[in-house]
């Protein structure tokens, strides 16, 4: 059994989490996404809104950010899932809540969340106690990766068919990992089924972004050092293009975040917009 003191979800996940509904209780609509379920099951203090990661003008632009990325992954499992595509794998989970937010799309899909045994234990059980419960489809898949366990294998052992197309995502974690486990994991994403699609979040060198959003990245980089989870990782386009080619995508592209504040904020007359520095690499097997 994993060690209760582990069973908690990683500060990142929650912070993500109350950005997706400090968008909804703090923005003026239309909202870009909608989730306050990550909300219910972090159960913050009744004073989380006063948190100074939650200011939220200082920290509109990592919102925005956060429910862009959001609400490009949802298109997406959207689109593939009116093309066939029935599974859908998310890599490193946290929060996530598209199982309990989009009941009817989640019954055409086999969901696997992959995430540390010790969050999922937690998440488990929060979902129990909200009366949420765990729906057929959806698949908890705990992987200890400080003892190498393989992703792969417990995502099979999961209920995983690899000879099936499927939607693969990683979002936020790429940052947290070395180069070589990243390359190592695009390898393993390369060889699922023909038809498979992966969306990986990266974030940008320093001298790649915006003047005005560039001592966001030193505080956002400062706040990880200070939590034990420091950035590790930074790609150009290009850098992350080549990892992806090398791992034998067949069709690979680069989405940066300022399209997304193209297709999602262009229309507001609030100002909200994105911050940039974290783009996304899309690639089909």
């Amino acid at each position: 059994m994993a060690d209760r003191r582990t069973e908690v979800p990683d500060s990142t996940a929650v912070r993500v989490a109350l950005w997706r509904a400090m968008h909804v209780q703090a923005d003026p609509p239309p909202h870009v996404f909608e989730d306050e379920t990550g909300l219910r099951l972090a159960a913050p203090d009744d004073d989380w809104r006063r948190r100074p990661d939650m200011d939220p003008r200082a920290t509109s632009g990592f919102r925005a950010a956060v429910v862009a990325r959001a609400r490009f992954i949802e298109d997406l499992v959207t689109e593939q899932a009116g093309h066939g595509v029935d599974q859908y794998v998310i890599l490193g989970a946290g929060l996530d809540t598209f199982a309990q937010r989009r009941p009817e799309l989640a019954s055409r899909l086999r969901i696997f969340e992959v995430d540390q045994p010790g969050p999922q234990a937690w998440k488990r059980r929060r979902l129990i106690e909200l009366g949420c419960g765990i729906p057929d489809g959806l698949r908890l898949v705990p992987v200890d990766f400080e003892a190498s366990e393989s992703w792969t294998e417990q995502l099979t052992a999961a209920g995983f068919d690899p000879g099936r197309p499927a939607v693969i995502v990683s979002t936020g974690v790429t940052m947290y990992l070395t180069k070589d486990t990243t390359a190592a994991t695009l390898r393993k994403v390369a060889s699922f089924a023909p038809g498979s699609t992966l969306a990986m979040t990266f974030l940008l060198p320093a001298e790649l972004l915006a003047d005005a959003d560039r001592s966001g990245l030193q505080t956002s980089a400062k706040g990880a050092r200070a939590s034990g989870t420091p950035f590790v990782s930074f790609y150009t386009p290009q850098e992350i293009l080549a990892l992806a080619r090398g791992a034998g995508f067949a069709d690979v592209g680069h989405v940066p975040g300022v399209l997304l504040a193209e297709r999602y904020f262009a229309d507001r007359t609030d100002g909200l917009r994105p911050s940039s520095g974290e783009d996304l690499l899309m690639a089909t097997t």
